[in-house]
């Protein structure tokens, strides 16, 4: 079942999608104005806990990524080392 954000997301998409008729971008204006805030929903992993062992794997495939700036890498070891 989608969440109030990606329902949300999906007509933000609609109405930047310049394949889609004016019709449709219209009523996904309309959508997001009464039911969505005008789009303002929180994101969908907003409200929950990230994944510690996600978080070490994306920080270690950061340190041996070639095209990551040495500054980067040195944040994402600090950030390791404080795990």
């Amino acid at each position: 079942m989608p969440t109030d954000a990606q329902v949300a997301g999906g007509h933000k998409a609609n109405i930047n999608n310049p394949n889609t008729s004016e019709e449709s971008k219209q009523n996904s204006k309309t959508v997001l104005e009464n039911e969505f805030n005008g789009g303002d929903v929180p994101k969908s992993g907003d409200n929950e806990e990230k994944n510690p062992g996600n978080v070490a794997g994306g920080l270690k495939a950061t340190l041996k990524n070639p095209n990551v700036s040495d500054e980067a890498k040195q944040s994402a070891k600090e950030r390791l080392d404080n795990m």
